[in-house]
């Protein structure tokens, strides 16, 4: 018995000796060849098991094998997989992955993205994997919520009608791009996202930028710039399809499908996408439908041709007006509440909405014109139309005193649009007292944007560029619904004076806004050892046109105004250094003169009182940062400071004639300025923590008093005084708080919970609107939290890979 038990002994302990011998220890550091940046999250498995590990900060890795020898995967989405063959315990050193994009390292490149550790900016990079686990049914910019600086929110709660402020600015002074493309309005710097609905399919990494950026477009950004990256064409051959379902009806489909790169250099990748749903918020159904087009050509070793277009059709309903907070408490639907719908003949009808598409096409060219040269160019176009429905006539769409209305089902119900076609019907032969309209907003925008990159030595390169854009912006109301009237009168075309306005007819106004933009810019670039540097230079003229279709007989020359040209430019710089390995500090500063908008030049709406000499707005800007990466822990910290200086603020009066006007008012400046602190701690290869605070301090610098508001003969029409110093500007949260856990229950099952926190909210109001200098501040919203949740899961359907995403906005 003795010896037996001896003998079990030895074989266990043989045993085990054997198994510990069997063992592998495999490291690695894991870079991307686009920036020669680490990986940070990057899969290693075993081949054949589901032992893995991933990557931390720094891309570094230490994976133990149970055998002597196998291959171990290497993965990252958006790029190319690796498999590694080991042998006992092996250091494989730097590996390198690729873009599964052909052509994404031009397009990142061309679009400025700035380089963790060198480009001294504030910025947050947002990556598919992240948009795919967490936007769910959520408008596009509020994936950008958890981002420091800023305030992402739906606005009225229509499909496509969220917003996003940066730093306390709106998107008119927010820089948005996609592939490097900008596309906030010419006439006045707005982004409209549902212009863009169906882009989170197609988007490979988004880039907020905050503050000056690393934008090299001569694009005068004062909050910061957003840079959307689309996904270009597919290394390999293969597609996807997808399903989502939501709450309110919400249903969505969506198809990619690529063919790799083929033997002749040829790749094409299609996607298409359609979404629908009755809307969170009463009377705010949509649809939607999405599509996207790559084709990309490597010509020889030097050139490389894509050609991408991409947009979607969408009509939306909206919640267009606002209402007290009394109102939303009385109704019976609550938040949901909308007064902008009813019913008509017994089906839905929206007295607000919104109905656009946007194809933009771009043909970009990339030449390595030897090793030390290139060349990157790209030609776009851009085919706006559509814009929002509203009513006209005599209103009959207010909700009522305490929601008791003539023209309301029931109290605070929607529009009983039947009783206006009713009385419209009775009018007879004297028209619609009221009618439905659409505010068309069309352009035809057309643009080259050509970059020249060029190593000057192993430190320092020089890039050097040039923007040019056309723009036509087409502005008209049209007729939609007569209401069952026979027509409607309107007066306003004097080329047509008595109209009898059918549907489908131009009336009230009908005038284009012509845009021109020339800019250049040149940038130095210095990189070595533990110190990276930029300064920057930019230019352009920004040329303004107005043509007036019915305020100006067609033989008027006043028609077609004079156009009027402004001159803007920046400079900027800044340094990072990395003091070790995790360490870094940086600093930039600059200052720019940003061209008036095109309403502070045409503030009356005609072509007579017009401003020419419209003062530029003065923005200059300050930030410090710091940076912490170690194996665990990375962290940011930023002090920045804008001062915003004649803001171009417009203001309405009424005149001795009883005519409006409008008056461009000079001096009204602002301060942003604020504390920016985000982190990111991966306890284990399965916990990581993430978090987020900002502290902003947003307020209107000073008193602008006795100005003259002059007319043409000269004569002071009006005196006016703006009481606005230290008053808080509204809009956007001030403080905002996120703190994040995503949690690796199994290889392929992730599960998160996000917070987000805000206060120090200030209502939007317009610093021409406060009576006197006892006038209180803008009004505070109650601070308050949301909770969301995500569980995704993926498993193996057949042959196929396969992904389950269940998330859940608002949780409480």
């Amino acid at each position: 018995m003795k010896k037996f038990s001896l003998f079990l002994c030895i074989v266990v302990l043989a045993s085990l000796t054997t198994f510990a011998y069997a063992q592998s220890t495999i490291t690695g550091k894991i870079i991307d060849s686009d920036m020669n940046s680490p990986l940070p999250g990057a899969n290693i498995i075993v081949k054949g098991t589901s032992n893995g590990t991933i990557t931390d900060f720094d891309g570094n890795f230490s994976l133990t094998a149970n055998s002597s020898s196998g291959e171990v995967v290497l993965s990252y989405v958006g790029y190319i997989s690796q498999t590694i063959a080991f042998n006992g315990n092996v250091d494989l050193g730097t590996i390198t992955l690729v873009p599964s994009d052909v052509g994404l390292q031009e397009v990142e490149i061309f679009a400025s993205l700035a380089v963790d550790r060198k480009t001294p900016v504030a910025v947050s990079t947002i990556r598919a994997a992240d948009i795919a686990l967490k936007l769910g049914t959520q408008e596009f910019p509020e994936i950008l919520k958890s981002t420091p600086g800023v305030y992402a929110t739906k606005s009225g709660g229509g499909f496509g009608d969220g917003r996003i402020n940066l730093r306390g600015f709106q998107s008119e002074n927010v820089a948005v791009m996609i592939n490097g493309v900008p596309v906030n309005d010419m006439e006045n710097g707005a982004v409209y996202w549902s212009n863009w609905a169906g882009l989170a399919d197609v988007t490979s990494s988004m880039q907020v930028q905050r503050g000056l950026g690393a934008s090299k477009v001569a694009v005068p950004s004062i909050g910061g710039t957003i840079n959307i990256i689309s996904k270009t064409t597919d290394v390999e051959e293969g597609g996807s399809v997808s399903t989502s379902l939501g709450n309110d009806g919400y249903t969505k489909f969506a198809a990619t499908y690529s063919t790799g790169l083929m033997e002749n250099g040829l790749a094409v990748t299609v996607s298409a996408s359609k979404t629908d749903g009755d809307g969170y918020v009463d009377g705010t159904a949509f649809n939607s439908v999405a599509y996207f087009l790559n084709v990309s050509k490597e010509i020889g070793e030097d050139h490389k041709l894509s050609l991408t277009a991409f947009g979607a059709k969408q009509r939306h309903g909206q919640r267009q007006n606002s209402q007290l907070i009394e109102t939303f408490r009385n109704s019976e639907s609550g938040i949901k509440y909308n007064a902008d719908w009813g019913y008509k003949n017994g089906e839905v009808a929206n007295s607000e909405d919104n109905f656009y598409h946007k194809p933009q096409i771009s043909l970009n060219h990339y030449w390595d014109i030897n090793e030390k040269m290139e060349l990157s160019t790209a030609v776009y176009a851009g085919f706006g139309s559509g814009g929002g429905g509203g009513t006209a006539g005599v209103n009959k769409f207010s909700i009522g005193e305490n929601g008791i209305s003539d023209y309301r089902i029931g109290t605070y119900g929607p529009i009983d649009f039947d009783k206006i076609v009713d009385e419209n019907v009775a009018n007879g032969a004297n028209g619609s007292e009221t009618v439905l309209r659409a505010s068309i907003n069309s352009h035809n925008w057309y643009g080259i944007l050509s970059t020249l990159t060029v190593d000057l030595s192993d430190d320092l390169v020089l890039l050097a560029g040039v923007d040019l854009r056309d723009y036509k912006g087409i502005h008209y109301t049209e007729l939609t619904d007569l209401l069952g009237g026979q027509y409607f009168a309107d007066d306003s075309n004097v080329n047509n004076p008595n109209a009898l306005v059918q549907v489908g007819d131009t009336y009230n106004y009908n005038n284009d806004g012509l845009v021109g933009w020339a800019g250049l810019f040149g940038q130095l670039e210095y990189s070595k050892d533990k110190l990276s540097a930029f300064l920057s230079l930019a230019a352009s003229n920004t040329s303004y046109k107005r043509i007036d279709y019915f305020n100006y007989l067609d033989s008027d020359p006043l028609q077609e105004s004079d156009r009027y040209n402004f001159f803007g430019y920046s400079a900027k710089g800044g340094a990072n250094y990395n003091i070790d390995d995790n360490h870094n500090v940086f600093a930039n500063v600059g200052y720019f003169e940003k061209a008036p908008g095109f309403d502070a030049v045409f503030s009356n709406n005609n072509n007579v009182d017009v401003n020419p000499d419209a003062d530029n707005q003065k923005i200059l800007s300050f930030e410090l940062g710091y940076g912490f990466r170690s194996e665990k822990l990375s962290a940011n910290v930023n002090l920045y400071r804008t001062a915003w200086n004649d803001r171009t603020e417009t203001i309405s009066f009424q005149q001795p004639d009883d005519t409006r006007a409008y008056a461009n008012i000079l001096g009204v400046n602002a301060i942003h300025q604020g504390l920016e602190i985000d982190f990111v701690y991966r306890a284990t290869d399965k916990f990581t923590l993430t978090g987020m605070a900002s502290l902003g301090d947003w307020k209107w610098e000073n008193n602008v008093t006795d100005v003259n508001i002059i007319n043409e003969d000269q004569e002071v029409v009006r005196v006016v005084d703006l009481f606005i110093e230290d008053l808080h500007v509204g809009d956007a949260a001030q403080t905002a708080m996120a703190l994040g856990i995503n949690y690796k229950i199994a290889r392929k099952t992730r599960f998160t919970v996000d917070y987000n926190y805000f206060d120090n909210l200030y209502a939007d109001f317009d610093p021409s609107n406060r009576g006197d200098e006892n006038s209180p501040d803008a009004w505070k919203v109650p601070a308050y939290g949301v909770f969301d949740t995500t569980i995704s899961h993926g498993f193996k359907f057949g042959s196929f890979d396969a992904t389950l995403i269940a998330r859940l906005n608002n949780v409480f």
